[in-house]
């Protein structure tokens, strides 16, 4: 546990000193996010925020991890880092979504090809889709919801923190190093990043932290405890951005637009302003709602079958009734 938090000290400490050199380095370059309609920062914002999230992440494991765990660890850090590279790009010159999806969809294949893959299923062909598909869907949720200064980074800490959490619980070194890592580089990249927001993550940023959160995820093993609870965790401690994403999902297919090219304010965040709160309040209550999914998905680990369907069943309830009641929020023209 001593090493683990090393990790996490190390990778905050390089992101606190990283950050405001990527801000300036964006602003040299010109990666930087302007005011638009749709968009809400009045002024010109860097970008390359995840950058200086893939260095302390990168930076803290090279220090700390044992060496044992380098060669798998590699072949996730690969992967993630495709993605960030069609982040950095499609944050710089624009990218087509498909060809974003295709370049990710190959970096989960990379994870699957060296073993980080889900294998409930006795059929390898099922367990490699549903692998792509869950890395795909939860490092695109991450991207969709960084839509509110603070917003995807802290939540991103959140769930990293409880994924340590579980794994340092259940032996798991290699995804606690992952965990730990993340959280550090979140937390750092915080100080910066929370309202009012000096440095954006960017794409690279956003992709980044979903790819590794969806490894994690994946690898995250619980031997104590029956696969029949198990599977539902990660599930759980990434509930916010599965749900947001969902909402998103459903509102623009509703009213016929285009989720993957038609940015809008329709998102959890900007629904909650609608409602009256602050963007600090609804980042906050954000915040709140992952850190209590978190400590659902540890409570998962603690019952029996029946229960653990029945808290499932209650949160899904929920999620519904607050779906429903949230696209029910009218939303700016």
């Amino acid at each position: 546990m001593t090493n683990l938090l090393l990790i996490l000290a190390m990778a905050a400490l390089v992101a606190l000193g990283v950050t405001p050199l990527a801000g300036r380095l964006a602003t040299r370059v010109g990666v930087v996010d302007r005011p638009h309609p749709r968009k809400l920062h009045l002024e010109p914002i860097p970008l390359l925020g995840g950058l200086a999230i893939y260095v302390a992440l990168i930076l803290a494991l090279l220090l700390f991890s044992e060496q044992r765990f380098i060669a798998e660890l590699v072949s996730i850090l690969v992967g993630a880092s495709l993605v960030s590279f069609l982040g950095v790009w499609d944050d710089r010159w624009g990218l087509r979504p498909l060809l974003k999806l295709g370049g990710q969809a190959l970096a989960a294949s990379l994870l699957f090809a060296f073993g980080v893959q889900v294998a409930v299923m006795n059929n390898a062909v099922l367990n490699y889709l549903v692998t792509v598909m869950w890395v795909l869907g939860i490092t695109n949720a991450l991207n969709l919801l960084d839509n509110m200064d603070g917003l995807s980074g802290g939540i991103a800490a959140v769930a990293a923190g409880f994924f340590l959490l579980l794994a340092a619980l259940n032996g798991q070194y290699l995804v606690g190093s992952l965990a730990a890592a993340l959280t550090g580089a979140c937390l750092g990249f915080l100080r910066y990043n929370f309202n009012p927001a000096r440095i954006f993550m960017g794409d690279a940023g956003s992709l980044f932290l979903g790819f590794l959160l969806a490894a994690v995820g994946i690898k995250l093993r619980f031997p104590a405890h029956p696969v029949i609870i198990t599977w539902m965790i990660p599930l759980i401690v990434l509930g916010l951005p599965i749900f947001d994403t969902v909402l998103v999902i459903i509102s623009r297919t509703r009213r016929g637009i285009n989720t993957l090219t038609n940015p809008g304010q329709d998102h959890v965040s900007h629904r909650l302003v609608r409602l009256g709160l602050s963007q600090r309040e609804a980042v906050m209550l954000l915040y709140i709602l992952s850190g209590l999914l978190g400590m659902m998905g540890i409570l998962l680990t603690l019952v029996g079958v029946v229960e653990a369907y029945l808290i499932a069943g209650l949160l899904t309830l929920a999620a519904l009734i607050a779906l429903i009641r949230l696209e029910c929020v009218p939303l700016p023209r």
